[in-house]
């Protein structure tokens, strides 16, 4: 039960973060590199959390979120879904407006 609190508070305290496999810098699969270039490419901070290192939060992520796959973008407390969800979103000049209106710089 406890880790559904972290998790929650994760959601809650930052604007934007992303559950990825590695980090930005040095992503582990093809997937989370694709969404967190497409997070980077808007300009603004986000927070990011390696699931890969936190197996517990790996473990129960996906049903605290209904989503059952990594990586996962989380805005303002919602869901966005996943790199394909994600990567459209860039594409189609969704993402920016969406990062901008969390991340007030």
């Amino acid at each position: 039960m406890e880790i559904l609190e972290t998790i929650k508070q994760q959601i809650e305290q930052n604007p934007v973060i992303l559950y990825m496999k590695g980090s930005p810098d040095a992503p582990q699969c093809g997937f989370s590199q694709r969404t967190s270039q497409a997070v980077m490419a808007c300009g603004k901070r986000f927070a990011f959390v390696d699931i890969l290192t936190n197996p517990d939060i790996r473990a129960n992520l996906p049903a605290y979120a209904n989503w059952p796959t990594f990586p996962q973008l989380w805005v303002k407390g919602e869901l966005v879904g996943g790199c394909d969800i994600v990567t459209e979103m860039h594409a189609k000049g969704e993402l920016q407006p969406l990062i901008d209106s969390a991340v007030a710089e």
